[in-house]
């Protein structure tokens, strides 16, 4: 990941003038916490220990549960869904991976109502979900992929639920405890979102990053999460990138994925022109985000109320750099 880096970006430690204008931005914006950490101090620290929802950045934990469960050998990324989930006959259905169903480009249909608290079965539901498109061709963002991976993770632990998998393979190894998981009426959680954490806890993320992925997975394992598709370059397993910068087309992902997905538009994405490409994100609905630059050492995490933030005002002045 480091190589990466564009070096001409790199600094060696932030302006602590940037990063209070950085956070001054934030709070503006409806801002609730904000929290950055750089070679393992404290930069600047406001309201850290306040528990606030991370909607979508609730997926990039479950992600790790897929890679852990890879290196564990109950699975593998690139198998066939088909080959578990039986009932997936389709032509098309049965060309699935498992990797394409966590990285958005199984041409599944979304289902945006599976988020529903009180849904009967997801997991069923978006099994009998409709292909919308070619594997492999489309970025379609929702939950219902999410919940079919786990079905398929519930049938690779024959006997252990998936949640239990989670804290014990993940969460406990990042110092974390059990979550919010908004089951639905047959006991199967959201992955799509639902979690709630501080900034601190949220935090732990950025440091298995930059730690290469101890104490819980592997460098090779990390690595996936920043190759990006052809269906979308800045996404894969949880992470958005930036890895298109310095000549990317800059815009803002968080609108970008308002539209349907028909009128997305991902060609050749990045966060911000002027920060270094292997920044990566978590980013969640209402200006959630959790940023990692390891040529920085660097973890920011922002959460909010939502507001009209966006990540070019907020990097260009967390960096320092002076508004073309």
């Amino acid at each position: 990941m480091l190589s990466l880096v564009n070096a001409a970006a790199a600094i060696s430690s932030l302006d602590p003038a940037a990063v209070r204008a950085a956070a001054d931005y934030s709070a503006r914006h409806r801002g609730v916490s904000f929290l950055a950490i750089q070679d393992g101090r404290t930069l600047l620290e406001r309201n850290s220990k306040t528990a606030h929802k991370i909607y979508s950045g609730t997926k990039a934990f479950w992600d790790l549960a897929a890679l852990a469960a890879a290196e564990d050998g109950l699975l593998r990324l690139d198998e066939r869904v088909a080959d578990t989930i039986t009932s997936w006959s389709d032509p098309r259905k049965v060309q699935v991976t498992i990797r394409q169903l966590l990285d958005f480009d199984s041409g599944l249909e979304p289902e945006f109502f599976l988020h529903e608290t009180q849904s009967g079965d997801r997991d069923a539901t978006a099994i009998r979900g409709r292909m919308a498109a070619e594997p492999g061709s489309a970025f379609i963002y929702g939950p219902a992929a999410l919940q079919v991976f786990h079905r398929v993770l519930k049938e690779k632990l024959r006997g252990d639920s998936p949640t239990h998998y989670l804290e014990r393979r993940v969460l406990h190894r990042l110092g974390l405890g059990s979550q919010r998981y908004l089951d639905d009426r047959a006991g199967n959680p959201l992955l799509a979102t639902g979690w709630i954490l501080t900034a601190r806890q949220w935090a732990k993320l950025g440091h298995l990053v930059l730690a290469n992925g101890a104490p819980v997975i592997s460098r090779n394992s990390l690595e996936q999460c920043w190759r990006g598709t052809t269906a979308n370059r800045a996404f894969s397993l949880g992470w958005w990138n930036n890895r298109a910068a310095p000549n990317g087309r800059e815009f803002d992902f968080e609108q970008m994925l308002i539209p349907k997905w028909q009128n997305q538009d991902w060609h050749d994405g990045c966060l911000y022109h002027d920060a270094p490409n292997d920044l990566v994100a978590c980013i969640g609905s209402e200006g959630q985000r959790l940023y990692v630059i390891p040529s920085l050492q660097l973890i920011v995490v922002r959460q909010a109320n939502g507001g009209s933030f966006t990540d070019t005002d907020f990097l260009r002045l967390l960096l320092g750099r002076e508004r073309r």
